[in-house]
């Protein structure tokens, strides 16, 4: 981003419209059918670990993050994770993840699950998980089913049905 200024800040609940419409323009009406939002319909995302990217006032993506538990391992599912067309490929979407992911680490969370492209999460941690060991609960493609341990082996004796972290409901 060095040739706009880019500020990273937590997700305050007066973002909430911004953001919407930011999805709506990215994804579409389609985005409601996925496992994911079918989680999120569940249990509210935590302002304290998503993040928004603004270029002065004008927000260019946002990445939300939500508990979830892998059988009865507490993790996080990242996402939706999502910059304006215009501003992509200019490092957005990355300081968003590093932001994100460096939060979680910092609070102690020890896995972060997503669905989404192995060849641009890998850059940051993120692999597939491998096939049958966790189930979510709904439609999703599980080759595009990917974690990231924020710490040494958390994910190692890991599997089951993905669901809301009850304690974090809505």
């Amino acid at each position: 981003m060095s040739d706009l200024s880019l500020t990273i800040l937590a997700e305050t609940a007066g973002d909430a419209q911004a953001i919407e419409r930011l999805h709506e323009r990215t994804f579409g009406p389609g985005r409601f059918v996925l496992s994911a939002y079918r989680l999120r319909e569940q249990v509210d995302h935590r302002l304290d670990l998503s993040f928004t990217a603004r270029i002065g006032t004008l927000l260019v993506g946002s990445v939300r993050q939500l508990p979830i538990c892998i059988g009865d391992t507490p993790a996080l599912m990242l996402g939706p994770l999502t910059v304006e067309p215009p501003f992509r490929s200019r490092g957005v979407g990355r300081a968003l993840l590093d932001r994100a992911l460096g939060e979680a680490k910092s609070k102690d969370h020890r896995l972060v699950l997503l669905v989404g492209d192995e060849a641009y999460y890998s850059r940051v941690g993120f692999k597939m998980i491998p096939k049958g060991r966790v189930k979510m609960p709904g439609p999703v493609d599980y080759a595009r089913l990917l974690i990231a341990d924020l710490a040494d082996g958390a994910f190692a004796d890991v599997s089951g049905a993905v669901r809301p972290d009850w304690s974090f409901a809505k």
